[in-house]
């Protein structure tokens, strides 16, 4: 099974990106790999855990979930609510209806489920979860939902139109993210070489040959995207991820993004980073903490 890890992802992109410049005559300084995770710097950084898998956001509700190697977090408002078991939660995505999820990862201490929980599902916003398919042989550390279902990897692309029977993907890459939104068949994978893209719900892929390289990637709509580099910029897709536009840059060590249309119009952008919970109101150009006053 090969899953690009987070260190390796940094470091790799890192050195893609800079020989890209290079070759551009311009000068370039790669990025370091992350440190290593722990108890602690969850705590310093006000999350409720340091191992963050993954972000989501209701824009009507302004619900904001985090899951992590400790379950499910509703991290909306200070303290952060426990919701649900302890599952290390690896992947994690979220659906069309209000409170529906899939992950994967790995049970917590003294269940009975099977290792790895391959996909399970939950619609009561992560109270309960069930077992969909693959018990016992897929951790599914990328996963999107789409207009004709799921995309996961587990060391094999794979999709799957009702979240049980699967079908392979041949693909030539690794992601080490996905991403997608319910109401469309447009898939994003990022990876070591840059994005991946896909407009049939995950079957075939193209690459994106003038997309920056991205490690993490959210869908606002059917149209709009957020991307994250490597070394933490922001970046914005108004076109299902065709052509990038350079925002901002938030404060630590990125972790986690989702993003949310506002009432308004605006663009939202949320990020679980080393500093804490950030967001962006003005569409990722700036950041503070999501709980400021």
């Amino acid at each position: 099974m090969t899953i690009p890890s987070l260190a390796r992802f940094r470091t790799a992109a890192a050195t893609v990106a800079a020989a890209t410049v290079i070759l551009a005559l311009t000068a370039c300084t790669s990025t370091p790999p992350d440190a290593p995770r722990s108890a602690a710097s969850g705590a310093a950084s006000g999350l409720p855990d340091a191992h963050v898998h993954g972000l989501s956001v209701d824009g009507d509700t302004g619900q904001v979930l985090l899951a992590t190697h400790d379950g499910l977090f509703d991290v909306s408002s200070i303290p952060a609510e426990k919701i649900g078991p302890s599952h290390d939660l690896m992947g994690y995505t979220k659906a069309s209806d209000p409170g529906v999820f899939y992950a994967s990862g790995h049970p917590e201490a003294g269940s009975d489920l099977p290792s790895p929980l391959g996909l399970i599902k939950t619609t009561d916003g992560g109270r309960t979860w069930q077992q969909l398919s693959r018990q016992n042989e897929s951790d599914f550390h990328a996963l999107a939902a789409t207009k004709s279902g799921i995309v996961a990897y587990d060391g094999t692309l794979r999709t799957s139109t009702d979240g049980i029977a699967w079908r392979t993907v041949g693909a030539d890459f690794s992601p080490f993210a996905l991403a997608g939104n319910p109401n469309s068949d447009t898939v994003l994978a990022t990876t070591e070489e840059g994005i991946q893209r896909s407009t049939d719900g995950g079957s075939t892929w193209t690459a994106g040959t003038t997309a920056p390289v991205i490690q993490f990637a959210a869908f606002a709509n059917t149209g709009e995207a957020v991307g994250v580099a490597p070394g933490g910029t922001v970046y914005y897709s108004p076109d299902e991820g065709v052509s990038w536009q350079q925002r901002g840059t938030p404060t630590g060590q990125v972790h986690a993004v989702a993003v949310a249309t506002a009432a308004d119009g605006t663009l939202q952008v949320w990020a679980a980073t080393s500093a804490g919970l950030v967001r962006s109101t003005d569409g990722g150009t700036t950041f503070r903490p999501a709980h400021a006053g």
